[in-house]
């Protein structure tokens, strides 16, 4: 005997009651479409609280769904909107909050107990262009072989680093071993942020400034070699009547 196959398939979990699945007495209406509704139904609707059965008439008036959009407030928030196109926003709005969101990077910039005062000057500038981005700097000492003896340098190192580094950054905690590497976080200050922002918009304007200062320049230039053709134009024409 052939068996039949159930089907388990679940059907769409619904994110907002609407409609009729909305079973409380009472609603809070609100909307920017109050006013329409208000011509349809013969009288005055503002946003207030209304039996639920009342807006869900409204909404079939309307033609759209009465969506429970706040269901934690007392009595629990609606709107009357089609309920495709309330998704449709809230998806849109989520994935705009989302992009907006600032995504932090760490960049890691690494020593050796040894490091030279060089190669020090070095790293630390890079930190600084890293920390003024808005990135974090995770910064360690690697202990290579038998230099694990020098943890006490690699302290100093690091101390030092966020030392010449407190303009720029703070750290989340104090440098601490992890297996062979003594590491150190340095988060960006809003402040060291801003100012390259600021920065960047000066060098910005100086910038046009100094293009909108050449063109006009050339255009100078450009109407006093025009002005001086002229003139050795006319010239030439009067000497050439005078002989005649």
């Amino acid at each position: 005997m052939a068996r039949h196959k159930r089907n388990f398939s679940r059907k769409p979990e619904i994110q907002f009651r609407i409609n009729g699945n909305i079973r409380v007495p009472e609603v809070r209406l609100v909307g920017d479409n109050l006013e329409e509704l208000s011509k349809l139904a013969g009288r005055k609707v503002e946003a207030g609280i209304y039996a639920t059965r009342q807006a869900a008439d409204w909404a079939n008036l309307m033609e759209l769904d009465l969506v429970e959009i706040s269901p934690k407030a007392k009595p629990p928030v609606c709107q009357i909107i089609d309920y495709k196109k309330f998704l449709y926003m809230k998806k849109k709005k989520e994935k705009d909050i989302k992009s907006k969101a600032v995504k932090t990077v760490v960049k890691e910039i690494r020593f050796g107990p040894n490091i030279s005062e060089h190669d020090f000057e070095f790293k630390k500038k890079h930190a600084m262009n890293f920390l003024q981005e808005g990135s974090k700097v995770k910064a360690y000492v690697h202990f290579r072989g038998r230099t694990i003896v020098f943890r006490d340098r690699g302290e100093l190192i690091l101390l030092r680093f966020i030392k010449e580094l407190e303009e720029f950054g703070t750290p989340e905690a104090l440098p601490k071993m992890e297996g062979r590497r003594m590491i150190v976080i340095i988060a960006a200050k809003k402040s060291a942020i801003q100012k390259k922002q600021k920065d960047s918009e000066n060098r910005r304007k100086e910038k046009a400034k100094a293009k909108n200062e050449r063109k006009a320049a050339a255009a100078t230039n450009k109407n006093e070699i025009n002005n001086k053709e002229a003139a050795i134009s006319e010239q030439k024409n009067t000497e050439d009547i005078v002989e005649e």
